[in-house]
Protein backbone atom coordinates (compact mmCIF):
# COMPACT_ATOMS: atom_id res chain seq x y z
CA UNK A 1 0.00 0.00 0.00
CA UNK A 2 1.41 3.38 -0.91
CA UNK A 3 1.73 6.08 1.93
CA UNK A 4 -1.34 8.13 1.14
CA UNK A 5 -3.41 5.86 -0.25
CA UNK A 6 -7.28 6.25 0.50
CA UNK A 7 -9.23 3.58 2.54
CA UNK A 8 -13.34 3.33 3.52
CA UNK A 9 -14.14 1.32 6.53
CA UNK A 10 -17.35 0.52 6.89
CA UNK A 11 -19.10 0.58 10.35
CA UNK A 12 -15.46 1.56 11.84
CA UNK A 13 -16.79 3.03 15.17
CA UNK A 14 -15.86 0.58 17.45
CA UNK A 15 -14.72 -3.09 17.57
CA UNK A 16 -12.70 -4.85 14.50
CA UNK A 17 -13.71 -1.55 12.17
CA UNK A 18 -11.85 0.53 14.56
CA UNK A 19 -9.28 -1.26 15.10
CA UNK A 20 -8.63 -1.92 11.07
CA UNK A 21 -8.88 2.27 11.00
CA UNK A 22 -6.05 2.56 13.32
CA UNK A 23 -3.51 -0.01 11.39
CA UNK A 24 -4.12 1.05 8.34
CA UNK A 25 -3.76 4.48 9.22
CA UNK A 26 -0.56 3.30 11.24
CA UNK A 27 0.61 1.76 7.58
CA UNK A 28 0.44 5.75 5.97
CA UNK A 29 -3.25 5.33 4.72
CA UNK A 30 -5.92 8.24 5.09
CA UNK A 31 -8.68 6.03 6.67
CA UNK A 32 -12.07 7.20 6.18
CA UNK A 33 -13.82 5.94 9.18
CA UNK A 34 -17.48 5.23 8.21
CA UNK A 35 -20.41 5.46 10.85
CA UNK A 36 -24.05 5.26 10.65
CA UNK A 37 -24.10 7.55 13.71
CA UNK A 38 -21.83 10.88 12.92
CA UNK A 39 -21.58 11.61 16.87
CA UNK A 40 -20.08 8.13 17.84
CA UNK A 41 -18.21 8.30 14.37
CA UNK A 42 -16.52 11.77 15.18
CA UNK A 43 -15.64 10.37 18.71
CA UNK A 44 -13.95 7.40 17.56
CA UNK A 45 -12.10 8.97 15.06
CA UNK A 46 -10.61 11.76 17.77
CA UNK A 47 -10.04 8.77 20.37
CA UNK A 48 -7.59 7.45 17.58
CA UNK A 49 -6.20 10.52 15.90
CA UNK A 50 -6.68 13.47 17.79
CA UNK A 51 -5.88 16.25 14.94
CA UNK A 52 -7.60 14.38 12.18
CA UNK A 53 -4.73 14.29 10.48
CA UNK A 54 -4.76 10.19 9.24
CA UNK A 55 -8.23 9.38 10.44
CA UNK A 56 -11.16 10.87 9.10
CA UNK A 57 -15.17 10.33 10.41
CA UNK A 58 -17.59 9.49 7.22
CA UNK A 59 -21.32 9.28 7.74
CA UNK A 60 -22.59 6.42 6.49
CA UNK A 61 -25.71 3.97 7.17
CA UNK A 62 -24.95 0.72 4.27
CA UNK A 63 -28.83 0.19 4.41
CA UNK A 64 -29.66 3.70 3.08
CA UNK A 65 -28.69 3.78 -0.55
CA UNK A 66 -29.06 8.05 -0.25
CA UNK A 67 -26.13 8.20 2.47
CA UNK A 68 -23.73 5.54 0.33
CA UNK A 69 -24.96 7.72 -2.65
CA UNK A 70 -23.47 11.17 -0.99
CA UNK A 71 -20.61 9.46 0.55
CA UNK A 72 -19.63 7.98 -3.34
CA UNK A 73 -19.79 12.16 -4.71
CA UNK A 74 -18.24 13.44 -1.51
CA UNK A 75 -15.16 11.18 -2.67
CA UNK A 76 -15.69 11.80 -5.84
CA UNK A 77 -15.48 15.59 -5.62
CA UNK A 78 -12.65 15.79 -2.92
CA UNK A 79 -10.64 12.50 -3.56
CA UNK A 80 -11.59 11.15 -7.77
CA UNK A 81 -10.41 7.55 -6.24
CA UNK A 82 -10.70 5.06 -3.70
CA UNK A 83 -7.45 2.64 -3.10
CA UNK A 84 -8.85 0.25 0.12
CA UNK A 85 -12.63 -0.74 0.59
CA UNK A 86 -13.18 -2.57 3.79
CA UNK A 87 -16.84 -3.70 4.08
CA UNK A 88 -16.98 -4.24 7.79
CA UNK A 89 -20.63 -3.30 8.93
CA UNK A 90 -21.89 -6.22 10.14
CA UNK A 91 -24.91 -7.01 12.52
CA UNK A 92 -25.20 -10.27 14.84
CA UNK A 93 -29.15 -11.40 15.86
CA UNK A 94 -28.91 -14.34 18.06
CA UNK A 95 -31.50 -17.04 17.36
CA UNK A 96 -32.53 -20.27 17.65
CA UNK A 97 -33.53 -22.48 14.33
CA UNK A 98 -37.34 -22.40 15.62
CA UNK A 99 -37.02 -18.66 16.22
CA UNK A 100 -35.10 -17.95 13.13
CA UNK A 101 -37.93 -15.69 11.56
CA UNK A 102 -38.50 -14.17 8.20
CA UNK A 103 -37.93 -10.82 10.02
CA UNK A 104 -34.60 -11.23 11.98
CA UNK A 105 -33.21 -13.03 8.62
CA UNK A 106 -34.17 -9.95 6.43
CA UNK A 107 -32.58 -7.33 8.81
CA UNK A 108 -29.18 -9.59 8.56
CA UNK A 109 -29.09 -9.69 5.50
CA UNK A 110 -29.87 -6.07 4.59
CA UNK A 111 -26.70 -5.19 6.67
CA UNK A 112 -24.06 -7.81 5.86
CA UNK A 113 -25.20 -8.40 2.09
CA UNK A 114 -27.24 -6.47 0.68
CA UNK A 115 -25.48 -3.16 2.41
CA UNK A 116 -22.06 -4.77 0.79
CA UNK A 117 -22.93 -4.87 -2.35
CA UNK A 118 -24.34 -1.25 -1.98
CA UNK A 119 -21.32 0.19 -1.36
CA UNK A 120 -19.00 -1.73 -3.47
CA UNK A 121 -21.65 -0.73 -6.43
CA UNK A 122 -21.18 2.78 -5.46
CA UNK A 123 -17.59 2.82 -4.70
CA UNK A 124 -16.86 1.28 -7.78
CA UNK A 125 -16.03 3.93 -10.21
CA UNK A 126 -13.62 5.21 -7.24
CA UNK A 127 -12.11 1.95 -6.84
CA UNK A 128 -11.26 1.67 -10.97
CA UNK A 129 -9.21 4.50 -10.93
CA UNK A 130 -6.56 3.57 -8.22
CA UNK A 131 -3.61 1.98 -9.19
CA UNK A 132 -3.80 -0.77 -6.55
CA UNK A 133 -7.29 -1.20 -5.44
CA UNK A 134 -8.14 -3.92 -3.30
CA UNK A 135 -11.42 -4.78 -1.46
CA UNK A 136 -11.80 -7.39 1.90
CA UNK A 137 -15.21 -8.45 2.83
CA UNK A 138 -15.30 -8.69 6.47
CA UNK A 139 -16.61 -12.73 7.00
CA UNK A 140 -16.49 -15.61 9.64
CA UNK A 141 -15.19 -18.62 9.67
CA UNK A 142 -17.96 -20.24 10.34
CA UNK A 143 -19.52 -19.40 7.05
CA UNK A 144 -17.27 -22.27 5.80
CA UNK A 145 -19.39 -24.49 4.43
CA UNK A 146 -16.19 -26.84 4.38
CA UNK A 147 -15.38 -26.77 8.14
CA UNK A 148 -19.10 -26.58 9.05
CA UNK A 149 -20.23 -29.54 7.03
CA UNK A 150 -17.52 -31.88 8.66
CA UNK A 151 -18.27 -30.89 11.97
CA UNK A 152 -15.34 -29.05 12.89
CA UNK A 153 -16.06 -27.59 16.41
CA UNK A 154 -16.17 -23.38 15.46
CA UNK A 155 -15.91 -20.92 18.03
CA UNK A 156 -19.23 -19.54 19.28
CA UNK A 157 -22.54 -20.92 19.61
CA UNK A 158 -23.53 -23.05 16.66
CA UNK A 159 -27.41 -22.97 18.09
CA UNK A 160 -27.77 -19.12 17.33
CA UNK A 161 -26.28 -18.24 14.60
CA UNK A 162 -28.07 -19.83 11.40
CA UNK A 163 -29.41 -16.47 9.71
CA UNK A 164 -25.60 -15.18 10.77
CA UNK A 165 -23.53 -17.41 9.09
CA UNK A 166 -26.16 -17.46 6.23
CA UNK A 167 -25.53 -13.92 5.24
CA UNK A 168 -21.60 -14.41 5.55
CA UNK A 169 -21.43 -17.22 3.07
CA UNK A 170 -23.57 -14.82 0.91
CA UNK A 171 -20.59 -12.70 1.16
CA UNK A 172 -18.31 -14.96 0.81
CA UNK A 173 -19.94 -15.75 -2.79
CA UNK A 174 -20.33 -12.49 -3.79
CA UNK A 175 -16.14 -12.42 -2.98
CA UNK A 176 -16.03 -15.16 -5.48
CA UNK A 177 -18.49 -13.65 -8.10
CA UNK A 178 -16.86 -10.30 -7.97
CA UNK A 179 -13.48 -11.70 -8.53
CA UNK A 180 -14.49 -13.65 -11.50
CA UNK A 181 -16.26 -10.58 -12.98
CA UNK A 182 -13.62 -7.96 -12.30
CA UNK A 183 -11.02 -10.48 -13.87
CA UNK A 184 -13.10 -10.42 -17.48
CA UNK A 185 -13.32 -6.46 -17.35
CA UNK A 186 -10.04 -4.48 -18.63
CA UNK A 187 -11.21 -1.65 -16.54
CA UNK A 188 -11.81 -3.74 -13.11
CA UNK A 189 -9.10 -6.53 -13.89
CA UNK A 190 -6.69 -5.02 -11.35
CA UNK A 191 -8.91 -4.90 -8.21
CA UNK A 192 -7.89 -7.36 -5.63
CA UNK A 193 -10.97 -8.49 -3.76
CA UNK A 194 -11.14 -11.26 -0.68
CA UNK A 195 -12.86 -12.44 2.50
CA UNK A 196 -11.22 -12.04 5.78
CA UNK A 197 -12.00 -13.82 8.65
CA UNK A 198 -10.89 -12.22 12.13
CA UNK A 199 -11.74 -15.78 14.19
CA UNK A 200 -14.09 -15.36 17.30
CA UNK A 201 -12.86 -11.91 18.58
CA UNK A 202 -14.09 -9.87 21.85
CA UNK A 203 -16.46 -7.23 19.96
CA UNK A 204 -19.99 -5.36 21.27
CA UNK A 205 -21.09 -8.11 18.90
CA UNK A 206 -20.98 -11.25 21.27
CA UNK A 207 -20.50 -9.47 24.50
CA UNK A 208 -16.71 -9.43 24.48
CA UNK A 209 -16.99 -12.99 25.37
CA UNK A 210 -14.13 -14.16 22.72
CA UNK A 211 -10.87 -14.40 23.49
CA UNK A 212 -9.37 -12.95 20.51
CA UNK A 213 -8.49 -9.26 20.92
CA UNK A 214 -9.87 -6.61 18.29
CA UNK A 215 -6.02 -6.23 17.66
CA UNK A 216 -5.51 -9.75 16.67
CA UNK A 217 -9.15 -10.05 15.01
CA UNK A 218 -8.10 -7.25 12.43
CA UNK A 219 -4.68 -8.75 11.43
CA UNK A 220 -6.20 -10.62 8.48
CA UNK A 221 -8.29 -7.99 6.90
CA UNK A 222 -5.45 -5.40 7.56
CA UNK A 223 -3.07 -7.91 5.60
CA UNK A 224 -5.70 -8.47 2.97
CA UNK A 225 -6.08 -4.38 2.65
CA UNK A 226 -2.68 -4.01 1.87
CA UNK A 227 -1.85 -6.60 -0.42
CA UNK A 228 1.24 -6.27 -2.86
CA UNK A 229 0.30 -6.68 -6.21
CA UNK A 230 1.74 -10.19 -6.51
CA UNK A 231 -1.01 -11.14 -3.97
CA UNK A 232 -3.89 -12.95 -4.05
CA UNK A 233 -7.49 -12.16 -5.28
CA UNK A 234 -10.76 -14.15 -4.81
CA UNK A 235 -10.07 -16.01 -1.91
CA UNK A 236 -10.79 -16.41 1.92
CA UNK A 237 -8.23 -16.28 4.53
CA UNK A 238 -7.58 -15.75 8.28
CA UNK A 239 -4.27 -14.81 9.48
CA UNK A 240 -2.92 -18.11 9.32
CA UNK A 241 -3.80 -18.61 5.65
CA UNK A 242 -6.18 -19.34 2.74
CA UNK A 243 -10.05 -21.12 4.56
CA UNK A 244 -11.81 -23.57 3.18
CA UNK A 245 -15.00 -22.18 1.27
Amino acid sequence: MKPGALALVTGANRGIGLETARQLAQRGAVVLLGSRDAVRGEAAARSLDPDGARILPVALDVTDTRSVAALAKRLERDHGRLDVLVNNAGVFVGATAADTTAEVTRDILAVNVVGAVAVMHAMLPLLRRSSAPRVVNVSSTTASFGLTSSGADLAGDASVRLAYTASKAALNMLTVQYDRAFRQDPDLAHIKINSASPGWTATGMNGFRAPRTVREGARAVVTLATLPDEGPSGGFFDEHGQLVW
